[in-house]
């Protein structure tokens, strides 16, 4: 019996004659070589290394699952910084309660201004549409409102709030915590030549805490609202007077 062994060489390999062939032209070209594509890792979040910035991005939840997390419980700064990033995220969604300027009427006053909690400081602007004086300051406390979403802002029709109230006292701002009147501001001028978010902020909390930053209450939110409405107001003096100089230079 014939036995025919048949050696096949592998595939995409090449002799030294078919190399010469090739040159020759007598042979096609080699096809080329197949590469694999390189690998690369899918984008899988539970491959980031585990630091501050992991646990940032985590959200209350999640934060709460790693708990029993093995990796955690050997590294415990994580566990502390997991503990303390909960802390923060809970007492924020605890502080965070309005954000705008919320439209009452007349029978909803009590309820939501009187009848508000202790720890709540509330703004009431007494207005009437049509006032240009009334929308500037509306406009003011629009932004304080989403900045400092602790503190309530309610806006009331004068009339609506005191009958017969004189449009003359228009706008008027009324402060109220524990159910009383803290201060009141009746007209533009209490708030300087050019009412600013800035100016406003300084006269609502010049003796009291009335703008809360979210960290904690009292005089030691109170300064550092102060501090930041003061640097914010630099800022915006020193960004002016730059555009001014600009302005002259350029004539």
């Amino acid at each position: 019996m014939d036995y025919h062994f048949v050696y096949k060489d592998l595939e995409g390999a090449s002799t030294q004659w078919d190399d010469i062939q090739r040159k020759l032209g007598n042979l096609p070209p080699k096809p080329p070589t197949f590469k694999p594509a390189p690998f690369a890792p899918a984008d899988d979040p539970e491959s980031k290394p585990k630091d501050k910035s992991w646990i940032n991005d985590k959200t209350e939840e999640e934060l709460e699952e790693l708990e029993d997390d093995q990796d955690l419980d050997d590294d415990r700064f994580l566990q502390e910084y997991r503990k303390k990033r909960l802390a923060e995220i809970r007492e924020a969604s605890k502080v965070a309660k309005f954000g705008s300027i919320i439209p009452i009427s007349g029978s909803d006053f009590v309820r939501e201004v009187s009848q508000a909690p202790p720890d709540v400081w509330v703004v009431v602007i007494l207005y009437k549409d049509g006032y240009a004086e009334c929308g500037v300051l509306m406009g003011c406390l629009e932004e304080l409102a989403a900045k400092y979403p602790a503190t309530k802002f309610v806006k009331i029709i004068s009339t609506d709030c005191i009958p017969n109230y004189p449009d003359r006292n228009l706008p008027t701002l009324l402060v109220y915590n524990s159910g009383a009147v803290k201060a009141n501001y009746v007209g533009m001028h209490n708030f300087g030549r050019r009412c600013t978010p800035e100016g406003v902020a300084l006269v609502l909390c010049q003796s009291d805490p009335v703008l809360n930053d979210g960290q904690s209450g009292g005089d030691a939110s109170r300064e550092r609202v102060l501090e930041g409405v003061r640097k914010r107001f630099i800022d915006k003096v020193v960004a002016a007077h730059e555009e001014d100089e600009d302005g002259s230079s350029s004539d």
